[in-house]
């Protein structure tokens, strides 16, 4: 309850007692407006008062849903009586419409079974001959396709084999890499013994002694020749690498976006490298016009001038003397001592950071001489301390020995033999085993003399099925494909029948029990000799323990 005063006249007060009935259920909005300041809302009076209720008829109401009948549909069929008609008196029925059936043969079901029996193995007939037609419709198509498959991989085959021929026949004729003058020592060597062996089978006494003279002196002219071709071609890789090095100085800054796309970027530093690698392009072209060589001269005596020391004023005067002398008509062969200096000291211009700063990045920065102890090594051959990656460490070596460079003179110099095939086979093993990505170890422990032996002394130098003996189509790879490779775990094939060697699941099902011995025979050959060498025995015994383990 809530008192409240109420004016009564124009003076006087009278207190009244107000109800106020807190409502038992939601009231619902019929109208009134709201305050927007104070943000009070204010209902009609309609919406104030207690509804009232319905008055009680006495006649139980249900909803909607509870009157309404539910129908279904069913068919029925009823009984129809029928009848037919026949002639009789007084009433005529028309017979030419009729048909006259007369019974047929009867046949039992045995027969009826039979007949349909018969007519099952004639559509069966047919389903098979159709089936046949299409069957060897189908053969025919695979066989074309695989004579056409079998005719395109001998055709690439023979195409693959006449190139390799072109490319070591381009690679003896031009030699430019280490590998290409192997080749050409291992040629003369074969040369030299074929003709002694022709020599001594057909002369004897003193011709014969005349015959190795000649001999003799033909191998030292050839040695000459290839040792000609060596200079030319050490300069000519010499100045590729200049090249190289200064175009990778001039390379713009490169990063990639989120979309993928490359974006480039030219700093100061790429823009002098850029600039300097093209002005030292340009001196060392050969056979350029008297004014183009001129033009390029005053453009690098104007780039050298922009910085004083002893070594811009050096190039500034051979620049001068240069031009002065092709102002004299000096011939350019007398021209080409100058002009390599010029080129020379231009190279250790262009290397220099205060001149080149960009040339920083690339640089190699000499190490610490204390942390050189551990792997630097001495050559007992050519009296040099060197890094330990320039000594070939094979696995029957237990020391250092001699570094490469003395290796490779003393093959040239007596052996001559030509590594190439197997330094190929271990490059190819190192891919493929690098791919596998299980850590894989002992494949870059050994050295291509020990693939020499593995592939000549165990292998016999041929593939283990189809005894192909050229070693360019020849690769190693895993024995068994789920544990890593090692001269215990691998076989020699060509690269084909290693793909499908690569695919097998059981190799007990795939191959004979006698070829798999004759594998394991040479596994256990490959264990006895490796198993001599410290840096192989502790791959061996885990090996061992692996196999033990399974």
């Amino acid at each position: 309850c809530l008192g409240t005063s109420i004016l009564t006249d124009s003076d006087s007060f009278q207190d009244v007692v107000v109800k106020i009935e807190r409502p038992t259920y939601h009231k619902p909005f019929l109208g009134g407006f709201k305050n927007r300041i104070t943000g009070v809302e204010f209902h009609n009076a309609g919406s104030q008062t207690i509804p009232k209720p319905r008055p009680d008829k006495g006649i139980k109401v249900f909803c909607r849903e509870t009157q309404t009948v539910m129908e279904k549909n069913k068919p029925q069929q009823t009984k129809n009586t029928t009848s037919t008609q026949m002639t009789k008196i007084g009433l005529y029925v028309s017979n030419t419409t009729d048909k006259l059936i007369s019974p047929g043969k009867y046949f039992t079901a045995e027969e009826y079974h039979k007949r349909r029996l018969e007519a099952v193995i004639v559509l069966q007939t047919y389903f098979r001959r159709w089936h046949a037609i299409n069957v060897v419709q189908n053969l025919r198509e695979l066989k074309r396709l695989r004579l056409a498959w079998e005719a395109q991989e001998e055709l690439q085959r023979k195409k693959a084999k006449e190139e390799k021929l072109r490319r070591e026949y381009e690679r003896r004729l031009n030699p430019k890499t280490k590998e290409d003058f192997e080749l050409l020592y291992h040629a003369v060597e074969l040369w030299r013994r074929e003709e002694t062996e022709k020599i001594n089978r057909s002369l004897t006494g003193a011709e014969r002694k005349a015959a190795l003279c000649g001999l003799l002196e033909q191998e030292a002219q050839l040695i000459a020749s290839i040792g000609r071709h060596k200079l030319n071609a050490d300069e000519e890789n010499r100045q590729k690498a200049i090249l190289h090095f200064l175009d990778k100085c001039a390379q713009p800054k490169r990063w990639e976006a989120y979309d993928g796309k490359i974006t480039e970027m030219d700093t100061p530093y790429t823009l002098r490298a850029r600039e300097l690698f093209e002005i030292y392009f340009s001196i060392s072209m050969k056979g350029i016009p008297k004014d183009e060589r001129i033009d390029v001269l005053l453009t690098l005596r104007h780039t050298v001038k922009e910085h004083e020391c002893k070594l811009t004023q050096e190039i500034v005067e051979l620049i001068d003397r240069e031009v002065d002398l092709m102002s004299r008509e000096v011939k350019e062969c007398n021209l080409e001592g100058l002009r390599k200096r010029i080129r020379t000291l231009f190279l250790q211009y262009t290397k220099n950071p205060k001149f080149n700063p960009e040339v920083a990045r690339i640089l190699k920065v000499p190490p610490d001489p204390l942390k050189l102890y551990k792997t630097v090594h001495f050559c007992q051959s050519c009296k040099n301390h060197l890094m330990s990656t320039e000594f070939p460490v094979p696995a029957n070596s237990r020391t250092i020995g001699r570094c490469r460079l003395c290796y490779k003179l003393d093959n040239e110099a007596r052996q001559r033999e030509a590594f190439l095939k197997y330094k190929l086979i271990l490059e190819n093993l190192r891919k493929s085993e690098a791919d596998y990505q299980d850590d894989a170890k002992i494949v870059f422990s050994i050295q291509h003399q020990d693939l020499q032996y593995m592939v000549e002394t165990i292998w016999g130098c041929q593939s283990a099925l189809s005894a192909c003996s050229d070693l360019y189509d020849l690769v190693m790879v895993r024995w068994d494909k789920h544990h890593e490779w090692s001269p215990w775990n691998t076989i020699l094939l060509t690269e084909g029948e290693a793909d499908a060697h690569l695919k097998l699941c059981n190799l007990e099902k795939a191959y004979e029990a006698t070829f798999i011995d004759g594998i394991k025979d040479k596994h256990i050959q490959a264990k006895t000799y490796f198993a001599q060498f410290p840096a192989m025995a502790s791959f061996l015994q885990r090996s061992d323990n692996q196999a033990n383990a399974n």
